[in-house]
């Protein structure tokens, strides 16, 4: 079992950054691959960002490639998203994922254990 907590959304002008953080349960953390995914309104949930157990090895959505970093702090059972460059159709909720294995991962079914998710949106 798994839970995950999100939080750091809110408002922002595009061009603003945000830091989302997802809190985790357990003391094996370090062991397994961390993702962030997003939904729009009216849009299926897409892949954003993931990040292997040893946080050495990171894919990325080619729509925030150059402008999202999803890192990791095995020390304090959190992984985070940093957001830079805000667009207005980064608007979305955001949730983090657990996948039961090392390697990073962009299929959302490879991964176990979701948050609820945390707002972000950006106005134009």
């Amino acid at each position: 079992q798994v839970q995950l907590v999100e939080s750091g959304g809110g408002l922002v002008q595009a061009g603003g950054s945000l830091r989302l953080s997802c809190a985790a349960s357990g003391r094996t953390f370090s062991n397994y691959a961390m993702g962030w995914f997003r939904q729009a309104p009216g849009k299926e949930r897409e892949f954003v960002a993931s990040i292997n157990w040893l946080g050495d090895s990171t894919q990325y959505a080619d729509s925030v490639k150059d402008r999202f970093t999803i890192s990791r702090d095995d020390a304090k059972n959190t992984v985070y998203l940093q957001m830079n460059s805000l667009k207005p159709e980064d608007t979305a909720v955001y949730y983090c994922a657990r996948r039961l294995r090392a390697a990073a991962s962009n299929r959302m079914t490879e991964y176990d254990g979701w948050g609820q998710g945390t707002q972000v949106t950006v106005s134009s």
